[in-house]
């Protein structure tokens, strides 16, 4: 994002080895990952998975057992304030004063914090698509224009990481939609890290650049989903040709190349082959006349990815 490759981006938030204990039970073991200026980072599991508890012990809501989370270099178990000053978020639902217009309740929360100017309301507003509404009482706001009051509101006192605990929960397609858009929007303008939790998988597969899985605690994986295939790495390929027997008989003289199925009745041939190597299929294919109508990289969803991972446990 903003034209940076991920590498060099800072980490603004380390989470080193945080264990949560109840009695004997462990919610959260070892857990260990970062986050990076200006991305997008999804926080999937399944039911019981301790997304929930992870985020509590992020922000302070709950103490660690073990470990330590570190916010722009600052402990949250020894550095507190400073560590969390740093953080902006809506853990569940954000909650105003029915009553009050959407400007008079960030007046509200600019009078508690120190620093926030008139020109950043404004900013943060236009952010996140309330100008029109700042003058209207919030018990008028329909469910996502409160929802990104809530941003607004988390992002006043410019934080370097903004969490959210499934911000798209309740809300209608367009909503949603709405939500992921101006989510990504934060993260390009104003080079914030985003934690999301959400269970919505298509959602996250379209917001973020990397998810991490969790389950029964336990790191599960973490994958980017934003970074090019590597050159070297097979990829499955549909080509849709005007003739896929033909097709298929050439592609089996080639070296590299293992044809997967041949589909007459839609002319098409499925391979899997090194990404470097498709130009050469191409022109393969090109030069034993045969046309080419269509070429379809074959992925997995992250939801078959995640079923994958955690073995067909149902995520929330």
């Amino acid at each position: 994002m903003n034209g940076l490759k991920q590498e060099n981006h800072e980490v603004v938030l380390s989470v080193n080895k945080v264990t949560k204990k109840i009695g004997k039970h462990v919610i959260v073991d070892q857990l260990s990952f970062d986050m990076r200026q200006g991305e997008v980072v999804g926080l999937l599991g399944p039911n019981g998975a301790g997304k929930t508890t992870t985020i509590r012990m992020i922000v302070g809501l709950i103490g660690m057992t073990e470990g330590d989370v570190l916010v722009k270099g600052q402990s949250i178990r020894s550095n507190f304030a400073e560590a969390i000053s740093h953080i902006g978020g809506i853990i569940e639902n954000p909650e105003f004063y029915p009553y009050m217009t959407g400007y008079d309740n960030l007046k509200q929360y600019q009078r508690m914090t120190k620093g926030i100017t008139e020109e950043r309301i404004k900013a943060v507003t236009k952010l996140v698509g309330l100008e029109e509404a700042m003058n209207k009482k919030v018990k008028a706001y329909s469910l996502g224009m409160r929802q990104r009051l809530g941003i607004a509101q988390a992002l006043l006192h410019e934080p370097s990481i903004l969490i959210l605990d499934e911000p798209t929960n309740g809300l209608d397609p367009a909503g949603i939609r709405e939500m992921r858009d101006y989510l990504k929007q934060i993260a390009s303008q104003e080079g914030i890290a985003i934690l999301v939790s959400s269970h919505l998988l298509s959602e996250m597969e379209q917001m973020c650049s990397r998810v991490v899985v969790i389950q029964e605690g336990k790191l599960v994986t973490m994958r980017s989903l934003s970074m090019p295939v590597d050159a070297a790495e097979k990829v499955n390929v549909t080509f849709r040709v005007d003739d896929a027997l033909r097709a298929k008989e050439r592609l089996e003289r080639m070296e590299e190349i293992q044809v997967l199925d041949c589909v007459l009745e839609l002319n098409e041939v499925r391979v899997a082959v090194r990404d470097s190597y498709i130009p050469r299929v191409v022109n393969a294919l090109g030069t034993e006349g045969i046309a080419i109508y269509r070429i379809q990289e074959n992925r997995e969803s992250l939801e078959d990815e995640f079923l994958k991972w955690t073995e067909g446990n149902r995520i929330a």
